[in-house]
């Protein structure tokens, strides 16, 4: 399996050069030369719904090209210490019905009680094995709205080949978000509070990896949602819940999403014969990826809101790029010519032709914070479901698509532990959850983090003073 550019102008790699390498060269996203089927032609692999989650992602991320190490890499990501990772090995993505056909399906049980550990510690790993065989450093950058920073300081903290840093939007994250990011006590982790919004952050990053003189001596990694691993891992558990629920035919999701990260690898999984129907992209105010769907036109708000679900609070979701290059029939010069006109306008029209494909596969709706609310009091108190406000925000978008789903399975992401913003629902529900016992010391940890301007020189010169893959 070989991976090309969404731009057309770098050369092809390998699945793990495209996860080490985060972008490729060109500024545009990796993808697969073709799609391969996850369980093909192997009875044994036929239904990953009677698997443990370890071993359905050994076969998916096998198919994608990992190798022969897929299996003990997705062991050591989902069977491993619980203090390193999952506490609970076999309650990694559970489903819990909610009502008639409704569930949740629940991926915050890993050590940052995020959806995002599924893929970090698969990349935690990964990056270890990469680099050991091949003697090498990385400086990884990640640009967070709260929970990827966590997420990829617990995948990644501690480990000897890599330096961490995480760019996180100063007073844009809630203090339990913050907390995960900021009280490792792992030397080789560094959060910047950015004086700026997400988008900021985001394209800090992206002008340290244009700088291929500066992402060539600091031996740059990225592990934001563009990060292939962790679309491949994610896809993972797309596969098993439609897989568990597909009796009467394909399985509708509903995904909380601001980078479309996630709901990219519904369709990923989708592509490789997951028997996934539509997929619902659940927004809030930062509405860019709705407005795309609903209207036909990609364009950046003025300023990103600041909203109830701040994860969600991004205006330029990176990975909507991947869909419309499958959308534009992988037409990679058309691409460029759209993307260029973005930078320069702030926007484009979607194709027609693009647009009704992506409408065949994807439904969208936006949320307000009133309705983020309203989807977290209804979901305790008809439920008794306590719900973060980002998976409130997919619990309201399902009502207000016109037309609505049929009645198939729905199933909503879970994407947040609840506990990550305790002040928000409490306000909703009156219920103040707490955090896991893995993780109950969080307050008492001592905090470490440095404050830069929204200045990409800045951050590089605070990179080239600490990173040891430094040349």
């Amino acid at each position: 399996m070989r991976y090309i550019s969404t731009r057309g102008q770098a050369p092809a790699v390998s699945f793990l050069d495209a996860a080490l390498a985060g972008m490729a060269p060109d500024g545009g996203l990796y993808v697969p030369e073709s799609w391969p089927e996850a369980f093909e032609g192997d009875v044994e692999r036929a239904n990953c719904a009677s698997m443990t989650f370890n071993v359905a992602a050994s076969y998916v991320i096998e198919a994608l090209g990992v190798g022969d190490d897929a299996a003990r890499l997705a062991g050591d990501a989902y069977l491993g210490s619980p203090k390193l990772g999952f506490p609970f090995p076999m309650h990694v993505a559970p489903l819990v019905q909610v009502g008639p056909g409704e569930w949740m399906l629940e991926l915050f049980h890993g050590p940052s009680l995020s959806f995002k550990d599924i893929a970090m510690q698969l990349i935690g790993h990964l990056y270890d094995h990469a680099l050991s065989a091949r003697g090498e450093r990385r400086t990884v950058v990640c640009a967070t709205s709260g929970d990827t920073g966590g997420a990829a300081v617990e995948a990644l903290k501690n480990r000897e080949r890599v330096d961490l840093f995480v760019l996180t939007p100063k007073g844009r994250v809630s203090e339990v978000q913050r907390r995960f990011m900021t009280a490792s006590g792992a030397e080789n982790v560094h959060t910047i509070d950015i004086d700026g919004d997400f988008d900021a952050c985001q394209a800090i990053v992206k002008t340290m990896f244009a700088d291929h003189r500066f992402a060539g001596q600091a031996q740059l990694s990225g592990v934001n949602s563009i990060n292939w691993a962790r679309i491949a891992a994610q896809s993972t558990y797309f596969h098993v819940a439609s897989q568990i629920l597909c009796a009467h035919g394909p399985v509708n999701f509903v995904v909380p999403t601001g980078n479309f990260g996630d709901a990219y690898s519904g369709w990923v999984a989708k592509q490789m014969g997951a028997p996934v129907g539509r997929i619902v992209l659940a927004t809030n105010a930062n509405d860019i990826l709705s407005r795309a769907l609903n209207t036909g036109r990609y364009e950046r708000g003025a300023h990103s809101y600041a909203t109830l679900s701040p994860a969600m609070d991004i205006q330029v979701a990176s990975n909507f790029e991947r869909i419309l290059f499958e959308a534009l029939d992988r037409d990679a010069d058309h691409l460029r010519g759209l993307y260029a006109q973005f930078a320069q306008s702030g926007g484009f029209d979607i194709p027609p032709t693009a647009l009704a494909g992506l409408r065949e596969n994807f439904a969208a709706a936006s949320v307000s914070n009133e309705e983020t609310e309203q989807g977290m009091q209804t979901a305790y108190f008809e439920t008794g479901y306590l719900a973060c406000p980002h998976t409130a925000v997919g619990l309201e978008a399902k009502w207000k698509l016109d037309p609505p789903l049929d009645d198939r399975p729905v199933v909503t992401l879970a994407t947040a532990h609840p506990a990550k913003f305790p002040e928000t629902v409490e306000a909703a529900t009156g219920v103040k959850p707490p955090l896991p016992a893995h993780c109950a010391d969080l307050f008492s940890r001592a905090e470490r983090i440095d404050a830069l301007p929204n200045d990409a020189e800045a951050v590089k010169r605070f990179i080239r003073e600490r990173s040891r893959a430094w040349s």
